[in-house]
């Protein structure tokens, strides 16, 4: 399968995070599985004239496109004219090139959520006016139609993420590469639901002291972070604590608390991400299904059977009470 990937408004972090994946390597991995990359800015050789001939050829349907994978947002402006941002050398710009490549290709990738629903490049007053492929935010249609469809039959894929986990993207390509993907595999955001159905709490390393609400209060405390902290891994879609980023870590497992990078909008919380909004107390965003009355509920009748081992340390930089060794009985 011919790649060709893109990279629009953004900075490049997608690509330094699809470099990290491991055991085997991305070019291991999907080489081995027939997946070619037919140009990419950051990792081919091709530059200048090859690069504007591969493209040309491209449109012209002379070298097939199985997938385009587009990194970051795409610039609009100015007035709907896209010239914000060219493609070097072609004289035209990358919104044009995007729209004119991807009812060729078989399957449309946008990779980040730059790319699939505008992410940090639309922050602020977004001068660029950029967007999405096919989400402007969480409203659908970016600079591909509502309804856009690729020959394979999917929507633009949105492996969202700020950067994306390097495994959703692999695997992503693997499932086309088997024609393994179907509609059904894809949430109401088109995000392949292999890890958008769980969420990034699920696997947390801070669960036994969401479960008694036993919460940090500034960073590099280890208790859960919901609380004060602005940690939404309770609402946000995800499986980076199932399967930890380089094997090891993530956001919460490295002190710091879920922004839901995954989610459109995520970029303008309207409060510090490391603040957690509250009326009269209580957290605006509770966790995922839950009425406010359980949480209430819970949240008391947790905190007092709270045991002293985990509320001393939920507030310390480091285990300051162990647990209770248990001797087994005779």
């Amino acid at each position: 399968m011919n790649v060709l990937w893109l990279q629009a408004s953004g900075c490049g972090g997608c690509t330094m995070s699809l470099l990290c994946a491991e055991n085997p390597n991305v070019f291991d991995l999907l080489g081995g599985a027939g997946i070619n990359f037919i140009w990419h800015p950051a990792l081919s050789v091709a530059s200048g004239d090859e690069v504007r001939r591969l493209l040309a050829q491209i449109e012209a349907q002379e070298t097939p496109l199985d997938i385009l994978c587009v990194e970051g947002a795409i610039a609009r402006g100015p007035r709907n004219t896209g010239r914000y941002q060219m493609l070097s050398g072609t004289g035209r710009s990358m919104m044009d090139w995007v729209q004119s490549l991807a009812p060729l290709a078989r399957h449309v990738i946008a990779v980040g959520s730059c790319a699939a629903f505008g992410g940090v490049t639309t922050a602020g007053g977004n001068p660029s006016d950029a967007v999405g492929l096919q989400f402007d935010g969480t409203h659908a249609g970016g600079i591909l139609s509502s309804g856009f469809v690729g020959k394979g039959g999917l929507p633009v894929i949105n492996i969202s993420g700020c950067p994306m986990h390097p495994d959703w993207v692999t695997e992503t390509l693997l499932m086309l590469a088997d024609d393994a993907l179907t509609p059904a595999d894809l949430d109401s955001y088109a995000r392949p639901r292999f890890f958008a159905d769980h969420l990034v709490h699920h696997g947390c390393t801070k669960n036994e002291f969401y479960e008694y609400k036993a919460s940090a209060k500034e960073l590099s405390q280890i208790g859960c972070m919901m609380e004060h902290l602005g940690c939404i891994g309770t609402q946000a879609v995800g499986d980076c604590n199932i399967r930890p980023w380089n094997g090891a870590g993530s956001c919460t497992r490295g002190g710091y608390p879920c922004v839901a990078c995954t989610a459109p909008e995520f970029e303008e919380p309207r409060h510090i991400f490391t603040e957690t909004p509250k009326i009269a107390g209580i957290p605006v965003g509770l966790p995922s299904d839950m009425p406010k009355a359980w949480f209430m509920a819970l949240a008391s009748l947790s905190k007092a059977a709270t045991p002293d081992r985990i509320g001393t340390n939920a507030t310390s930089d480091r285990v300051t009470i162990p647990p209770t060794i248990r001797t087994p009985k005779k």
